[in-house]
């Protein structure tokens, strides 16, 4: 149960520091006195999304904080558990804080936490109906929900939301490896012509630049070879020229220095560099002389040669691509084609093993759903029925219709209320007929049942009773009032015969401070002040003593 609240600089709640008993606690005020600010500030510990546009004029921050005292909860121990949060005797403080960029924080007994934990944990702590989740109620998918709760089914939705993700998954997987193989099949012929005119090629990286310039030295083979000899013949002619080579113009100048050096002992250096000159034009002489002699003169060759680099420069035109190694990746890239042709051929057939194991899987939970929810269907009916007809619609029938539905995670089942307020006619679609004052009896029945079976520690009914009034209304409270004497509930409520029945009763009153800002504050009354809030629930501003007799009527009993 809600043991206190804490509320600081939250839009119109500048400070609010409140405790809260067991049982029915009603909440009143008039309309804009901030009833409504009250529950946003409580659904910021639900996990609601936040932002700066919550905090007071002039304040830095908001701090909203609760203090629950629960029952020992396996679920909530579990939650606590996994975000390393200590369990204090069934004690949980949980805190927000945002702050004026918008960022906020979250903390369970004073213990950093994701905001997603408030959200997990809070829907074991505090169930918040608004008059909004009343129009809920004509939704099929909310009745559904109704339904799989009254059953206890909640395993079996979630194994089937398990099965449904997984088969979406598979018919996806499916779905793309056909549209991939439907392709690679319609381009099969020119993939395979393409990898096979490449793979004909027997490409080589950096064969281009090489062949580039093999092509140059041949086309210029005989200019290369006329110029090298030329060079040699320079260096090193031959005997029948009568002109002395370099190098043994080198070893006479040598000899010549090395007898000098006996009187001048210096010129020793000079023979020896001499020397090393000489060995050094030995050795390119026979350079020369082997790259001549390596010089091809083959046209033959050179069309080879040419025809190669016509050939590569074609792919890679074809292609557009500028380099033998791209061009090599075009031609893996085919081949890569071809052969994902054959694994997804693979692939697919296995997804479809797999397809239809999943359909199974799914047609298998949902037809467990389907005969659970047909057997759960009267009992719910009859359950809801005999709830409203406390509720001052003693001829009212109602019925739970299921049919065939569309598939999808909650299974293939769809459920329609069906209501008839008079049952001289036969029940049709709740959304079709229902007024709003009847549909907020009929759904308070439906808490008090959810309460009754899920044992829901705290709830909260933001008027559920709009649109109801009179005896009806007086059931109503009856009605809440015996849901609280067994859990904590929370009723905010402009209906006295509502309001009457509380074993608390807060007033929400909007006032200006000493600075002519209008805040928000909340306070208990009791006595007297309890009796004239009830009386200015049935009369209005004016109270008359009329009212005050009728609020000390509905007060004693």
């Amino acid at each position: 149960m809600l043991r206190s609240l804490h509320v600081r600089n939250y839009v119109l709640i500048d400070s609010l520091d409140i405790s809260f008993p067991e049982g029915l606690v009603i909440i009143t005020g008039q309309t804009g006195a901030g009833k409504s600010i009250l529950l946003g500030a409580l659904s910021l510990l639900t996990g609601a999304k936040a932002d700066a546009s919550i905090i007071s004029a002039g304040a830095d921050s908001c701090v909203v904080e609760a203090e629950f005292s629960i029952d020992d909860s396996p679920e909530i121990r579990a939650l606590l558990d996994e975000a390393d949060v200590e369990w204090d005797s069934g004690q949980l403080l949980i805190r927000r804080v945002v702050h004026s960029t918008g960022r906020s924080r979250s903390f369970i007994n004073d213990s950093p936490v994701q905001v997603q934990l408030l959200s997990d944990i809070a829907g074991q702590l505090v169930d918040i109906h608004s008059q909004h989740q009343s129009l809920m109620l004509t939704s099929r998918a909310f009745q559904l929900s109704l339904l799989d709760n009254f059953a206890g089914l909640g395993g079996q939705r979630s194994e089937a939301v398990a099965c449904w993700q997984r088969l979406q998954a598979v018919r996806a997987g499916l779905a793309d490896a056909r549209r991939r193989l439907e392709r690679i099949q319609s381009e099969g012929d020119y993939a395979r012509s393409q990898w096979e005119q490449l793979d004909r090629a027997n490409l080589r990286d950096g064969e281009l630049e090489e062949l580039e310039e093999e092509q140059k030295q041949l086309a210029n083979a005989e200019e290369i070879k006329t110029n090298l000899g030329e060079a040699l013949s320079l260096l090193d002619p031959d005997d029948s020229s009568g002109v002395p080579g370099i190098s043994a113009a080198l070893r006479q100048a040598q000899r010549l220095l090395e007898k000098t050096s006996v009187y001048v002992p210096s010129l020793s250096e000079l023979g020896e560099r001499i020397d090393s000159a000489r060995i050094e034009i030995d050795d390119i002489c026979s350079e020369i002389d082997r790259a001549g002699s390596s010089v091809v003169l083959s046209q033959e060759r050179l069309a080879e040669v040419e025809d190669r680099i016509s050939l590569l420069l074609q792919l890679m035109r074809k292609h557009d691509v500028r380099t033998v190694a791209e061009l090599i990746a075009v031609r893996e890239s085919y081949g890569q084609e071809l052969f994902d042709g054959s694994a997804l051929e693979e692939k697919a057939a296995a997804l479809e093993k797999e397809l239809n194991a999943a359909t199974q899987a799914y047609d298998s939970v949902c037809s467990k759903l389907h005969a659970a929810r047909a057997e759960a269907a009267p009992r719910l009916a009859s359950e809801i029925e005999a709830s409203i007809h406390g509720l001052e619609l003693e001829k009212a029938v109602f019925t739970v219709e299921l049919s065939e539905g569309k598939p999808g995670p909650a299974g293939t089942d769809s459920v329609m209320f069906c209501f008839s307020a008079t049952g001289k006619t036969a029940p049709v679609d709740l959304a079709k007929c229902a007024s709003g004052g009847e549909i907020s009896r009929i759904m308070l029945c439906l808490k008090a049942m959810m309460a009754l079976y899920e044992g829901m520690p705290t709830m909260i009914f933001d008027e559920i009773d709009t649109g109801v009034s009179g005896s009806a209304a007086h059931k109503m409270g009856a009605l809440i009032c015996e849901m609280g004497a067994s859990m904590q509930v929370f009723a905010i409520t402009h209906l006295p015969q509502v309001a009457a029945k509380g074993s608390a009763h807060y007033v929400v009153e909007k006032t200006e401070d000493a600075a002519g800002r209008t805040v928000s504050s909340i306070r208990e009354v009791r006595g007297k002040d309890r009796v004239t809030e009830i009386a200015r629930l049935l009369s209005g501003a004016a109270i008359t003593p009329e009212a005050i007799a009728n609020a000390e009527s509905l007060l004693s009993q």
